[in-house]
């Protein structure tokens, strides 16, 4: 070989050898994760629960050791899931009436007692009021529950934005009654007064604030106009397949949350206020609350009752009025009556 040629061949070897070097480093590309695998430096890793649909947040730095990486052939493994604290009703309990308790409420809605005795105070000064009211109820192993039901969609005599002649209270002021519930250890109720909307659409509306396990429902036909009707002017109405609509929607989104049981009320004081009340279905999760409303002396008052009740298809519901009753009742006459009540409020 030529002495001029040795350069560049040593060049050449010296090139091969760099190239063989950089090869080993890489590693193959079959063996690399996915791309979408990989999130960006200091991002947040999404999971999504198929359960409910909804996705968490999975942040790094826990300081949790990493574990050995799965090759891509291998079997998936599902990891260990830590269920989170048991969604309770107030006390720990997971039946409304588990214990044999009897409830007893504040009814009317927020910042006014034009409604009821519940809004003439604030939640926490109202708390006091009601458990001082409840009291005189309790038996012998029958502690009593205190229950807020708050009007959180009033029915107006005028049509308002939607047409539909009522209005929703604002969230907050639902919210303070929450806050109050857990607070106090009491249930909360949302009662609707839909005007010429129709019970399921408006429930939909509060659905935020069903998720919350002390939180139930109550609907008010009175106020249940239909096409034509304008509140005040007439007693409204609902058919029987209306308020098994709103039923299966509740017991679904009660399964759907893994809740404890929930109150469902249907308010009555006339028998043509809920049409085919024999086909109301019961619905796993919700405890279906008959409740008789009407004011008067305790003669009109127990005549109402007993026109009206169904006591093999509900529990028994009962209200008192601190204005408008003659001679109200007492708590002793109330636990007298027959059937039995299970529920009362106080307007």
């Amino acid at each position: 070989m030529d002495k001029s040629e040795r350069p560049a061949l040593v060049a050449c070897l010296l090139g091969i050898a760099m190239l063989i070097a950089i090869a080993a480093a890489v590693p193959d590309a079959s063996n690399l994760p996915a791309w979408g695998a990989m999130p960006d430096a200091g991002a947040q890793a999404v999971t999504v629960s198929s359960a409910s649909g909804s996705s968490g947040t999975s942040h790094s730095g826990s300081g949790a050791p990493a574990g050995p990486s799965q090759p891509d052939n291998a079997p998936a493994t599902q990891p260990a899931t830590q269920p989170g604290p048991p969604k309770t009703l107030p006390g720990g309990q997971t039946k409304i009436f588990g214990d044999g308790r009897f409830l007893v409420a504040y009814y009317g809605t927020a910042e006014t007692g034009a409604l009821g005795v519940l809004g003439e105070t604030s939640p926490d000064q109202m708390q006091r009021r009601v458990h001082r009211a409840a009291q005189p109820f309790a038996r012998r192993h029958q502690p009593v529950q205190v229950v807020y039901e708050l009007i959180v969609t009033i029915a107006d005599r005028y049509p308002g934005k939607g047409g539909d002649y009522s209005h929703d209270i604002p969230r907050a002021e639902v919210q303070k009654y929450i806050d109050a519930a857990h607070r106090h250890d009491a249930l909360l109720l949302l009662d609707i007064q839909p005007g010429r909307s129709d019970f399921l659409t408006v429930a939909k509306r509060w659905a935020w604030a069903l998720k919350d396990p002390y939180v139930g429902l109550a609907l008010d036909p009175e106020w249940r106009m239909g096409r034509h009707g304008v509140p005040g002017t007439r007693i409204g109405s609902v058919d029987a397949r209306e308020v098994n609509r709103v039923s299966a929607w509740l017991r679904d989104l009660v399964a759907r949350h893994h809740l404890p049981q929930k109150l469902f009320v249907l308010h009555q004081f006339r028998v043509d206020m809920i049409d085919h009340i024999g086909s109301i279905e019961p619905r796993r999760g919700l405890v279906m609350v008959q409740h008789v409303d009407g004011f008067g002396t305790p003669g009109q008052k127990l005549d109402t009752f007993h026109t009206v009740v169904r006591p093999h298809q509900f529990f028994l519901g009962f209200k008192l009025f601190y204005d408008e009753d003659v001679h109200r009742m007492s708590p002793a006459e109330v636990r007298r009556i027959r059937p039995k009540v299970r529920f009362v409020s106080f307007q």
